[in-house]
């Protein structure tokens, strides 16, 4: 029985120390600004194709709605849809304006994945004509 508690708490020892010994990998403008030139497409590319797959599974929701006739669905996933999609910019776009984004020190916490989001809200924006851009500032 001593032998089966100090394998236990060697265990669990070893566990947490190598836990605590594991690095904490944030990526946020920091680790942007460490990466290089393809490593950034990459990231971006990366991320893009898992919004793709993202958008490409809401069409089972879709099917869902109309079997359980969940009313307003259809608007509901068309705007989550859209606020996913990736296609209103380049990566080439996104790589440069994540550059710009994290130049600034005071956006060097902001996470990469809510930058992406926030780059491209921005790019559907500026794509909109002015008399829509207003209607979806409210």
């Amino acid at each position: 029985m001593k032998k089966f508690i100090s394998g236990v708490m060697l265990g669990f020892l070893a566990s947490w120390a190598i836990a605590f010994a594991s690095s904490d990998v944030t990526h946020n403008g920091n680790f942007w600004n460490k990466l290089n030139v393809s490593a950034k497409d990459g990231y971006v590319n990366g991320y893009a194709d898992a919004m793709r797959v993202s958008t490409a599974k809401l069409d089972q929701l879709n099917v869902a709605a109309d079997v359980f006739h969940w009313k307003g669905a259809r608007k509901i996933i068309q705007q989550l849809s859209d606020q996913l999609s990736t296609a209103d910019m380049s990566s080439d776009q996104a790589v440069k304006q994540l550059d710009v984004l994290y130049s600034n020190q005071k956006y060097s916490e902001l996470d990469l994945g809510q930058a992406l989001q926030l780059l491209m809200i921005r790019a559907k924006q500026t794509a909109l004509p002015p008399q829509q851009q207003s209607k979806s500032d409210k």
